[in-house]
Order: C-alpha cells, then structure tokens, then sequence
C-alpha cells in the first residue's frame, strides 16, 4: 500500500469519496486543498465513452484556454526563410532548421515543451519520431503544430501556444488527462478553462460511440486527491457555455 504524506490525509479527509460535485463546487473545493510550497497545476481526468482502438473513435485535438495553463511554455519552431522569421517575432524561444534537427539527433537537445513545423520541414522532422514522439513532442496536423509556410499561420500557431493552447489524446482505456490551469489562479479562471475544455470533447464526440459519452471526471491538484464531479450536470453545464 502507498504511504501518504500527512498533508495528503488531511485533503482526503475532507473529501467525500462517493459525492458527485457541480463543476463551481469541485473547483472551489479543488483549490481550498492546495498547501505545497510550489503552484501546483490543476488536472482533469475525463473518462470517455470510446473504444481508442477503432479510429474512428479516437478522439484527439486542441483547444485554446481563455486563460491560459498559468505555465511559460518553450516554444520551438522548425521553419526557414519568411517562416522562421515570423515564428521569432512572434515569440518563439528556438527557430531553425537543420541544425535543430541536429541538435536533437546528436545531443539529445530537449529544452522545449511544444514544437511546431512547416510543412516542408516534416520530412526532416520526421526523423525525430522516436525521440519527439514518446515525450508528446512530434509537431502534428491534428493540433495544430504542423503548419502552412504562409508566415501568418506560423506566428498565429506560436501566440496560441504561448497564451495557452493545449492539446489532448484519449489513452486506450478511454480517459483523457490534460492540465487546465495552475493552483494560483482564480476560481472563475479555472471554471471557465474547464468547461472550455469540457465543451470541446462533447463537440468531438465521434458518431460511432454508443451509450454514454462522458462516463466520469475527475479533478485535483498535482499533489491532491481526486475530486468526483457528476458527468452529466458537467456536460450541460459545458453545453451552454
């Protein structure tokens, strides 16, 4: 059996394991249990109603947070030419080409938490598949990290990036686990992050799952326990936001 910290006991104590919270209540519950030294980030745990093993109902996209993840995020941007600049004017932290590809192969160079990629550039990209890809690094069209070389289009993937842009995958037992904030933010914030979020998934709801979609949440502080909130008073309540 795991040992928990004292204060980890002390959270779960005034949690109630089989009590089912409207989103407003799990959030405020969520932050009055924060007591580490550093800003803890604030997780949600959906559990979905999808078998990830068909295709046509893995679900897996982006969203943009109205109040960003409260975390700096590195940012690097493989591009040449007009694209490059544009990505280092948009804010940036790494810009490049082959020398990053390099750097990456050779060294082992991994000082970033998202990458973005031309089109044109994915075929060299694509080389770092087995480094990028089991760190959830590998630039893809499908969030938004592959673009066009139109300028415009890169500096516009790198501001949502850094205002908070996430992007999420169901795991084969059918649960998606992302972060919508940090501890220090406001209550209203995180509400409004987490049904953003919600609202996204039920949107991509694939035609081909059968029964009930949101199955269960889940949210909690990176060193809290876990707090239930009933699925479906989330899911209206993430419907009309």
């Amino acid at each position: 059996m795991p040992r928990h910290s004292r204060r980890y006991r002390e959270a779960s104590a005034k949690v109630d394991s089989l009590q089912r919270l409207e989103i407003r209540a799990a959030v405020e519950l969520v932050k009055s249990l924060t007591g580490t030294r550093f800003d803890e980030s604030v997780d949600v745990a959906v559990r979905l109603g999808v078998n990830p093993r068909h295709a046509d109902q893995m679900v897996r996209g982006a969203v943009s947070l109205p109040h960003g993840t409260g975390k700096t995020v590195r940012i690097v941007v493989f591009a040449q030419g007009p694209a490059a600049a544009a990505a280092e004017e948009a804010g940036a932290d790494y810009v490049g080409a082959n020398e990053l590809i390099q750097k990456i192969q050779k060294e082992n160079w991994l000082e970033f938490d998202k990458a973005i990629a031309t089109r044109s550039m994915m075929g060299r990209v694509g080389r770092l598949g087995r480094i990028l890809g089991p760190r959830g690094l590998m630039p893809n069209p499908k969030v938004g990290t592959v673009v066009a070389e139109d300028p415009a289009a890169v500096a516009k993937a790198v501001s949502e990036l850094r205002r908070g842009k996430i992007s999420f995958r169901v795991e084969k037992a059918g649960i998606i686990h992302t972060s919508i904030g940090r501890a220090s933010m406001g209550e209203d914030q995180l509400y409004d992050n987490f049904c953003t979020l919600l609202a996204t998934l039920v949107r991509m709801k694939p035609s081909t799952a059968k029964g009930t979609y949101v199955k269960a949440i889940t949210i909690s502080t990176t060193m809290g326990p876990g707090i239930k909130i009933d699925p479906l008073s989330a899911v209206r309540t993430a419907e009309g936001f």
